[in-house]
């Protein structure tokens, strides 16, 4: 019996797909979304903080109960919790997505690497320049 899909917003570096493949995961579609309400902060990892403000771009995938279990319990990842959320696509569609947060962040810089991992995938996708700068402001500056 298979399992039933969930559409899923990811925002961090579970945006990249080398980095989903790493657990096992590949998804067969997504879809580049937004989320309103929110803005991204990246200390060490990507988390989201609520914002009236802001939005955040990332991607909705469809994906198991299993899927999101191997991913968010891999060491590095730390406790983030799923939220529904409900996103919008970028030719206008909503769709209601589970959004994983984590509840606390112990700050640290984010480094280089984990940002490159976000913004490569960020730029293929087509997310506007602003919000790739937005996660470009997030690396660590020379001592």
């Amino acid at each position: 019996m298979s399992q039933p899909l969930i559409w899923t917003f990811f925002y961090g570096s579970f945006i990249n797909f080398d980095v989903l493949k790493q657990s096992g995961f590949v998804p067969d579609r997504f879809e580049v979304a937004r989320l309103s309400g929110f803005d991204i902060q990246i200390a060490p990892l990507a988390n989201l903080i609520r914002s009236n403000e802001h939005s955040v771009y990332g991607i909705v995938v469809p994906a198991t109960h299993e899927d999101l279990r191997r991913l968010y319990s891999q060491d590095w990842v730390g406790t983030y919790l799923p939220e529904p959320e409900l996103v919008q696509t970028t030719d206008g569609k909503w769709r209601p997505a589970l959004c994983y947060i984590a509840p606390a962040v112990e700050p640290a810089p984010a480094s280089d690497e984990y940002i490159d991992r976000i913004v490569g995938p960020a730029r293929k996708y087509g997310f506007p320049d602003w919000y790739i700068a937005r996660m470009e402001s997030f690396r660590p500056r020379p001592t």
